[in-house]
């Protein structure tokens, strides 16, 4: 039987995550700011479920919460780092203390409960790690800077985790959703930056217009991505990213390739700034 932990659970992908996984016969510390609303969504599991309170900007209280989960489960197999906000408007329009309310969550939270349950997998000689990044944790767009700045920032640590925690058993996968038909998009999980700039109307205020047309009739399916999410924490090998919607996948092919394209365009001019001789050192 696989014990999780995840945060964010009490909507959204992790909750999905969080009932499946009870479906299954496993057990699922399930945290998020209010524990009554786990408990009322995923009712009848018993001593299976274990609803704990956790912010996860609360580095203290994300220690409690895994010693409460290692005391009743006695180990924790499945990190799913899914807690997140998001945040739309032009880097310019977004104030500083909006973009560190972001990252506080996406970013600092992340590391918060990572440095909290890394020990508890270290000293198992085993564990997965799934960090919810997003497509926007690949690509970026007009409007949606800083919330894509706290997912690439993610990008970056899930890559040097991986490496770092593979010798110890612990493998670590980058999720990167499209949309899907969750509640992020809801005034709950996506904030709006209360500066309004005219000259931004066409490019952050085309993504405000967005994210108020398509909530709640996006494309994907967060049933069928939380399948896809139990089943690779199951492989032996897993991936280092899974990309889930059709959004996802073409943006990161559609980046690479572009990427691709543009480092040939001025590869003799990048290559041309060496001393005469000198050996790349990586």
């Amino acid at each position: 039987m696989t014990t999780w932990f995840i945060t964010g659970a009490s909507r959204g992908f992790g909750l999905e995550i969080a009932r499946q996984a009870l479906d299954r016969g496993d057990s699922v510390v399930a945290t998020a700011r209010d524990p009554r609303a786990v408990e009322q969504a995923l009712p009848g599991y018993g001593e299976r479920l274990l609803a704990i309170a956790l912010d996860v900007t609360d580095q203290a209280r994300a220690r409690q919460a895994t010693e409460e989960a290692v005391r009743r489960f006695g180990r924790i197999d499945v990190l799913v780092n899914n807690a997140g906000r998001g945040l739309v408007g032009a880097v310019e329009e977004v104030s500083e203390a909006e973009a560190r309310a972001v990252f506080d969550t996406n970013v600092f939270g992340l590391m918060a409960v990572s440095r909290a349950v890394l020990p508890v997998m270290r000293a198992q000689g085993s564990g997965r790690v799934l960090n919810l990044s997003s497509i926007g944790g690949f690509v970026s767009w007009a409007g949606w800077g800083v919330y894509c700045s706290t997912k690439f920032a993610v990008e970056g640590l899930s890559e040097a985790m991986r490496l770092e925690l593979a010798p110890l058993g612990v493998h670590v996968t980058l999720v990167e959703p499209g949309p899907f038909r969750t509640d992020f998009l809801d005034g709950s999980s996506l904030h709006r930056a209360e500066s309004v700039i005219g000259d931004y109307a066409a490019s952050s205020g085309a993504s405000r217009d967005w994210a108020d047309d398509t909530n709640h009739t996006q494309e994907g399916d967060p049933v069928k991505a939380a399948a896809a999410i139990l089943r690779i924490a199951g492989v032996e090998q897993p991936p280092a990213r899974l990309p889930l919607g059709t959004v996802a996948v073409t943006g990161i092919e559609a980046k690479l390739a572009e990427v691709a394209a543009e480092v040939a365009q001025w590869r003799e001019l990048a290559l041309s700034t060496e001393f005469a001789g000198a050996t790349p050192t990586l």
